[in-house]
């Protein structure tokens, strides 16, 4: 099946037929109470298993420090309910930085991540009652190759990767990072887990994925002369050594991991990828071992995503409409949704003793709980988040405590506008479920908002029988043509 086509699925059954004319398998469970039972994860207690993704929101102040507009959107995610917010993407240090409104933890703006950690707990013990205590993980991060700590390009590249190369420009000389220099970001991320226990946060994630810099670290096999490249011991050395570093010096701070278990196709193959050709093919065998060795070293959670959206946005982020001027995929979104949570489910059956939290949901829309509660009660994964979703639907946990569902005309249309703002440089935010911040914005940045989730097209049947729209599209989005990638 080529190209996108129309949401339009009338019912469970439309989307369960759509599985199988697309030869998928998906998990379905109408009942979605599994959801919104606690559990204990490490030192955790969570009051429910659904939680927000980190999803960066590039409306951070010029030290890095929160914002009313950052403020706002995590009051409103504490409000709707989740048992756990995972908090974008917060540098380490000033030249890591994605873009100059990137988030940065440091001691000069220290106070204003408490009062923002404190707003967040205040909010949600007011509107949840005093037993729902949600926890809150920061996640930390060097942007790498993606650097651009003052709106230009600063590359920090672990490998040399042709194709991400030729998208920043890179010679095929450009240094690589040197150990010495990862020792000291090591340092960094140490020195910022410190900031962030003293904020109020209950972990801290050292991020793994996406092709940024310790992402793209699993993946150099080809790195000469490195303690931190060619075997896999050497490519997980860092991660590995910087969580235990971290976990001996803050015992009672949970450490995890967001990890890119599957980076999806480009050459050389990245973590996760067949070799033999170009990663098309998924080899979970190191993404697995990986996971182990971190249960084994004390690691209670594990956060699952896939792919490279510099590259292949629609891997780890399938959507109905794509950005401006791009390309729609070959495949149809609802493969790469089966496809995060197949791979999400194959490590954790490999590891059931840790708690893997899975995402690729969103795109499902008001059907993703009963495929969530599928995925939950058949052992695929033990949390599930939403991303884009619950920027859209800041609620949607509530909802679904107090009337069994979400909303239809409430749910993120996977409209592709947070990612536009994102690559324009503007705050990130959904455009069509929350106008009052972000509609202006959206028109001044990127131009007249477009009618939501509706490929141009003529209409034809889908495989489940239900209408849909399609349209042709080329397999290479403009995100492999030189634009600036997709940091959702």
């Amino acid at each position: 099946m080529r190209g996108r086509e129309r949401f339009r699925l009338g019912g469970p059954d439309g989307l369960l037929g759509l599985a199988r004319g697309l030869g998928l398998r998906l998990p379905f469970s109408d009942d979605v109470g599994a959801l919104l039972q606690p559990a204990n994860v490490g030192p955790l207690a969570l009051p429910n298993r659904l939680a927000v993704h980190p999803l960066e929101g590039a409306d951070a102040g010029p030290r890095g420090e929160p914002t009313e507009l950052t403020r706002r959107r995590y009051v409103r995610f504490a409000a709707g309910g989740s048992g756990l917010l995972w908090f974008e993407a917060a540098a380490v240090s000033p030249e890591g930085r994605s873009n100059p409104r990137q988030l940065l933890l440091s001691r000069q703006n220290l106070d204003s991540w408490k009062r923002l950690t404190e707003d967040v707990r205040r909010e949600a013990e007011a509107s949840l009652g005093r037993d729902h205590r949600t926890a809150l993980i920061l996640q930390l991060t060097h942007s790498g190759r993606f650097a651009r700590p003052d709106g230009t390009s600063k590359p920090v590249i672990a490998r040399h990767h042709p194709l991400l190369d030729r998208l920043a420009g890179l010679e095929k000389d450009h240094p690589l990072v040197s150990d010495a220099e990862l020792d000291r970001l090591a340092e960094a991320h140490a020195a910022a887990a410190r900031l962030a226990a003293a904020a109020g946060f209950d972990g801290v994630d050292v991020k793994a994925c996406h092709g940024y810099l310790i992402g793209e670290l699993l993946a150099a096999r080809e790195r000469p002369a490195s303690r931190y490249g060619g075997s896999y011991e050497d490519r997980t050395r860092w991660l590995k050594d910087t969580i235990r570093g971290i976990k001996a010096e803050n015992p009672g701070l949970l450490v995890t991991s967001r990890l890119s278990a599957y980076d999806g196709p480009g050459a050389p193959a990245g973590f996760g990828c067949l070799a033999s050709d170009e990663g098309r093919t998924e080899d979970l065998a190191e993404p697995i071992r990986l996971v182990q060795e971190l249960a084994a070293a004390g690691v209670p959670l594990v956060s699952i995503t896939v792919g490279i959206p510099a590259l292949h946005p629609h891997i780890g982020r399938p959507f109905d409409v794509p950005v401006r001027g791009a390309a729609l995929p070959e495949e149809h979104p609802l493969t790469g949704v089966a496809r995060h949570i197949a791979i999400t489910g194959q490590v954790q059956k490999a590891v059931p003793g840790l708690a893997l939290l899975g995402a690729g949901y969103s795109w499902l829309k008001e059907f993703a709980p009963p495929v969530a509660a599928g995925a939950l009660t058949e052992g695929s994964a033990a949390l599930i988040g939403l991303g884009r979703g619950a920027l859209a639907y800041p609620g949607w946990v509530r909802d679904l405590r107090d009337g069994g569902r979400l909303d239809p005309g409430r749910v993120c249309t996977a409209c592709s506008r947070c990612s536009e703002l994102l690559r324009r440089g503007g705050p990130a935010g959904c455009v069509i479920r929350d106008k009052k911040p972000y509609a202006a914005v959206y028109r001044d940045l990127c131009g007249p908002v477009r009618c939501a989730g509706r490929p141009a097209g003529r209409a034809r049947r889908n495989p489940g029988g239900a209408d849909r729209r399609s349209r042709d599209r080329t397999a290479v989005s403009r995100n492999e043509t030189g634009k600036e990638p997709d940091r959702h």
